[in-house]
Order: C-alpha cells, then structure tokens, then sequence
C-alpha cells in the first residue's frame, strides 16, 4: 500500500478521488459501536431555560445558479441517492456504501459491486459513450469525467471513478455494513454528481 504521501493531495483532488479512496485506508477502519444516550447511571445536565422567541425575520435571498444549471437533487432519507440524482447510471447490483462531503456542496457516493473492474470499465464506456482514462495501474484506477467542471463553485469535477480493490494484499474493499454480504467488495465506484453537461 502506498503511503499516505505517495501522491500529491493536488493531484488526488485533480481526479477526484478522496485519499482515503486511493489508499484504501477505509478498509481498516470499522464504524464505531452506538452507545445508548443517556447512560445508565449517568447524571442529566440541566438544560437552560429557552431564550425567548426572537421575530421572524425574511429569508436571505439565494444567488441565482449558473444559466443551464440543474440544482443538485437531496438524496433519499436513506442516504442513496438515484441515477437521477447523480446525472450517470448507476451500475446494476451495485450496493451504496456511503456518501461523504466533497467540500463546496458536493458529495462523493461510494457502491461496491461483485462484478470485475474490466466489466464496470466496459459498462461504463457503453454508457456514458466515451472511453475515460486510467489512473493508476496498480491499484487499477479508471475515470470517466462527465460534465461541466466549475472551478469557482466546485471542489471536483463531476464523473464516475473505478477502482479495483483486489489484490496480492487486499481481499476487496469491506463491506461497512457488519454481516452484511458480500463480506468485501472487489471493485468499487466513487461518484461524483453531475449538476451540467
């Protein structure tokens, strides 16, 4: 595995790919364990009486987005978002694993797949109707850049990245959800949204 510094943090935002993705520095982490709120034995604080109500005021007014600007949809209450959402497919049978903040309003999703990264490359070419460009080799890396990338209202540009996690050292990337099937993950795709083609 690469160290944390192997590639410049510009060059990782460059291709829109977090360093936690690049390095696969997810797989050893585990969520932590829920703990019950409040615990037993354990004292209330005191909560401060309310401040009174303050009148309300008009909202803000929001900047007009970009002309042909779609506003990113909300994903789900569930946290998974749709094709629709994205503005790219979403790869049949692939699982949402999480979401994290890309920064400036943007968010990257994360989906584990059992099928192999040549598939995922071949599905995507077909479906986005162009060929992308690999990364890195090892860890094989692909990215489809899709979209208009906004430099003053963006953090990354808009696209869907493939990486295979299997390896000599690595079974696959772990499933976040305990006992959950498949226990790891072979390729997984990193997306980031599509507000404008």
């Amino acid at each position: 595995m690469l160290g944390r510094r192997a590639l410049p943090a510009g060059r990782l935002a460059r291709l829109g790919a977090t360093p936690d993705f690049h390095h696969g520095l997810l797989a050893q982490q585990q969520p932590p364990v829920p703990k019950p709120f409040p615990q037993p034995g354990a004292t209330q604080p005191v909560k401060p009486a309310a401040p009174p109500a303050k009148p309300s005021q008009p909202p803000t007014a929001q900047p007009a987005p970009p002309p042909g600007a779609t506003p990113p949809a909300a994903p789900p209450a569930d946290g998974a978002p749709t094709e629709a959402a994205l503005g790219v497919p979403i790869y049949p049978g692939a699982q949402f694993l999480r979401a994290y903040d890309a920064g400036r309003g943007q968010r990257f999703y994360l989906f584990g797949t059992t099928a192999s990264f040549v598939d995922l490359v071949s599905y995507y070419r077909g479906r986005l109707k162009q060929r992308g460009e690999v990364v890195f080799e090892t860890p094989a890396t692909h990215e489809f850049l899709v979209g208009r990338f906004r430099e003053e209202t963006m953090a990354f540009p808009p696209g869907v990245t493939i990486k295979d996690f299997q390896s000599e050292v690595s079974q696959g990337y772990p499933n976040p959800k305990v006992g959950a099937q498949p226990a790891r993950f072979p390729t997984v795709i990193q997306i980031v949204a599509v507000t404008e083609r």
